[in-house]
């Protein structure tokens, strides 16, 4: 028991960082504006800790790299209210993906090919959809100002976050799954 948590926080520690370092290292990662939003491998790490240790792993480990963000400087922060949504609550929300960690880990012990790309893909569109949405609400919040003249706040927020976030999630779909896929032995989690 001991060890498995003691696994949990090294996984934890290692996995956080490698997100914040595909996050910040400008060659793997494709920005798109100057305010944030960028196309990368980043919330990888975080979705693989999700379906290894269910819901715990992933919504820590998105915490911390999201406070990680912020400490390292690389957060773009207006005020406190819009830190919190897009920071700490934006990327912990990333976890939501463990929803799906039960049954991916079965298939996975099973050789089920089609659960496991259902699983991966559910899981990665609960948690980024679930990040989506408290960037988007963010943008309508805090980001009216930088609205062009005409256009609602909320076709504003939409398109500017939808620009990066589903490319990502696209991304980190098909990445994931080529992982759980190819190196199952690694992924599967052993308790």
């Amino acid at each position: 028991m001991q060890a498995n948590r003691l696994l949990f926080f090294i996984e934890i520690a290692i996995l956080t960082a490698l997100a914040l370092i595909l996050d910040i290292v400008p060659f793997l990662k494709f920005k798109i504006w100057p305010m944030g939003g960028s196309i990368s491998f980043a919330m990888i790490p975080v979705f693989i800790l999700a379906f290894r240790w269910g819901m715990k792993g992933g919504l820590l480990s998105g915490f911390l790299w999201g406070i990680l963000q912020i400490a390292t400087g690389n957060a773009y922060i207006l005020n406190f209210w819009q830190g919190l949504i897009e920071y700490a609550l934006a990327f912990t929300v990333l976890g939501l993906s463990g929803i799906v960690a039960v049954s991916l880990q079965q298939a996975i012990r099973d050789k089920q090919t089609g659960r496991i790309i259902r699983n991966v893909v559910i899981g990665v569109l609960i948690g980024g959809s679930a990040r989506f949405l408290m960037h988007f609400l963010a943008g309508i919040i805090f980001f009216s100002d930088a609205v062009p003249t005409g256009q609602p706040a909320w076709l504003y927020s939409l398109l500017y976050n939808i620009s990066y976030m589903v490319p990502s999630m696209i991304i980190c779909m098909a990445a994931t799954y080529f992982l759980f896929t190819k190196q199952q032995q690694i992924l599967l989690r052993t308790n």
